[in-house]
């Protein structure tokens, strides 16, 4: 699968796994096996998916997505629902747990609950991201097909498309074309 990682945060490549949503949307994460390699892509390895975890995965996806969209319209406030969706999964968010190796170096155990705890923690990006400063920087990517969520990491803060590979590239292409046709 062709995964996304331009948004800069793991709750905003989430998002990214519904795709094309100027022109209809396209589903990334179609079976439970779709969530599992995107988790373990993600880095959350060892998660495994059924079928009511990739519901609820969708359902924390579409209210994160919800919820970034009215911070980009400049909406003074979001969707109660969709707020406690992503709340309730934040709130099982837990702390990785360590242990002391007999060479004294740190090993992280693995959670009860991989698949669980990365939603956790991709709700919780979700907060720290839509509550603090880096709301600002939320951007849609300007092609007029795309709509990949991302961060604007750049100096000037004018980033418009989600990847110069993808989108940014296939602008310069069609602008291109178009000055040799017009010219």
């Amino acid at each position: 699968m062709d995964w996304v990682w331009d948004g800069g945060r793991s709750s905003l490549d989430l998002i990214n796994t519904y795709r094309d949503r100027k022109t209809g949307g396209r589903e990334m994460l179609r079976e439970p096996a779709d969530l599992a390699a995107w988790l373990d892509a993600a880095g959350y390895a060892g998660a495994r998916a059924d079928e009511g975890l990739l519901r609820q995965a969708r359902d924390l996806r579409d209210a994160i997505s919800r919820c970034v969209d009215a911070v980009l319209a400049g909406a003074a406030g979001v969707d109660p629902v969709d707020l406690e969706v992503v709340n309730a999964w934040a709130a099982r968010r837990r702390a990785p747990v360590v242990r002391l190796a007999p060479d004294l170096s740190l090993v992280r155990v693995a959670p009860l609950d991989p698949a669980g705890g990365a939603l956790a923690d991709i709700a919780y990006d979700a907060v720290t991201l839509l509550g603090g400063d880096d709301r600002h920087h939320l951007r849609v990517c300007a092609s007029p097909t795309c709509g990949l969520r991302f961060t604007d990491r750049s100096n000037a803060g004018k980033r418009q498309w989600c990847s110069m590979r993808r989108c940014g590239n296939r602008e310069k292409v069609r602008l291109h074309r178009t000055r040799l046709k017009d010219g």
